[in-house]
Parts: C-alpha cells; structure tokens; sequence
C-alpha cells in the first residue's frame, strides 16, 4: 500500500534512544512522537507535547526515521490516534519494513489501525483522573501482539487494575503490563503487592527514566 508523502501530522520530536517500556523494553528504537491530547493524567511527564510542535510531511517523517537506521519504531504522544494522519504513516512504516509499535493512551478507537503494528494500551486508573476516558470497546479489538498497560498510583489503582484484569481476562488476551507511575508509586511496593497476589501481569518500570531522569528526547 502507498501513501501520499506530502501528508502532513504534527510533530513534537523525533529522537533515537532505548524503548524504556513494554516488552520491547532496552531494544533501540526511533520515537516519532506526534503533538496534541484530550486527555490531562495527573502523572503525565509529556506535557510539553499538548500543543506546539512542527508540521511534517508524511516523506520527511521517513526519511528522518531512517537516519538512525534501527529497525524498531515507536509512535507516540500525546495522544497519537488524535491525529488523523497517524493511521497513514503507522502502515507508511510498515510498508518500509519496520517493527512498529503504537502507544495510545486507550481513549480513541484502535479498531483502524494497521494489523501489523503492535498496540500498546492503556486502561486508565482511578487515580489518573481519566478513568471515564476508557474506551471499553477497544478491549474485542486486542490481538496477542498487542498489550495493555496500566499506570498505577497507590494501592486503590493496583487494586483496581487486578479486578479489571480479572473481570475482562485480560492476560488470555495479551501481555498485561503494570508500571509505577513515576515519583508517586515506590517500585518496589508494586512489585511486592504483585509477587504477594501471584498477579499475571509483567513488572515494568521505565527504564529511561533511571537512565535520564525527566531529560526530554530520551
């Protein structure tokens, strides 16, 4: 399939650096990361990608992707489903032979997105303040390249990612991933309450972080 390389999404950054989420976790990984969100998390660490930003052509995209010559790509945000040119440069990226991932904040429709692309989903918490943002739909539509993440706060969110992941069988679906969110969660009480529970779920925590603190473009 081909697209026209004179599309155009705004841009907030594109950078090369370690994937510090997921199951890609460590793997080196080009970031296309798109600008605007509906959504205000309290945790949120890229607020600089609400607004602003520059327009790219889909073409310019590539060839920027291309520089770093990996063979891994991230989209991201903000929220980059809210963009309607981001269905058209996630499959551009497939077609030009890359192993793409999508991270989407799990509010808006996954259902178009191109079948080669791994999703990874968020399920907003209590504790977030988007919880009512969940688009329950998108949970038919996963598939096992797929994942779902829950960002968790405090104990309540914990507790409620494990009744949401029991009530929906989520790990039958795809990997499910539990993180801390950043400065309001100590890591180790997450992963204790998880080895205590025997929960099926992965243990992440974000990896560029430890790595770069809050340094942007990493």
């Amino acid at each position: 399939m081909s697209f026209d390389p004179s599309l155009t999404l705004r841009v907030t950054e594109i950078f090369h650096s370690l994937q510090g989420e997921s199951t890609r976790t460590g793997l080196r990984t080009v970031f296309v990361r798109l600008t605007g969100c509906p959504l205000r998390c309290g945790y949120c660490d890229t607020e600089y990608a609400f607004t602003g930003g520059e327009t790219l052509t889909l073409g310019a995209i590539l060839k920027e992707v291309a520089r770093h010559r990996t063979p891994y790509v991230c989209v991201t945000g903000g929220e980059p489903l809210a963009q309607k040119n981001c269905l058209a440069l996630l499959a551009a990226l497939c077609d030009a032979g890359y192993s793409v991932s999508l991270e989407t904040s799990g509010a808006l429709d996954i259902s178009p997105v191109d079948e080669r692309v791994s999703r990874i989903v968020d399920i907003k918490t209590p504790a977030s303040g988007e919880m009512e943002k969940n688009r329950w739909q998108n949970l038919a539509h996963l598939r096992a390249t797929d994942e779902i993440k829950f960002v968790l706060c405090d104990e309540a969110d914990y507790r409620w990612a494990c009744e949401v992941m029991q009530r929906h069988d989520l790990a039958a679906r795809c990997p499910v991933l539990f993180s801390p969110a950043w400065g309001r969660l100590e890591p180790r009480l997450l992963a204790e309450w998880m080895l205590r529970d025997r929960v099926a779920a992965r243990f992440q925590i974000q990896l560029h972080k430890i790595l770069w603190g809050a340094e942007r473009g990493r």
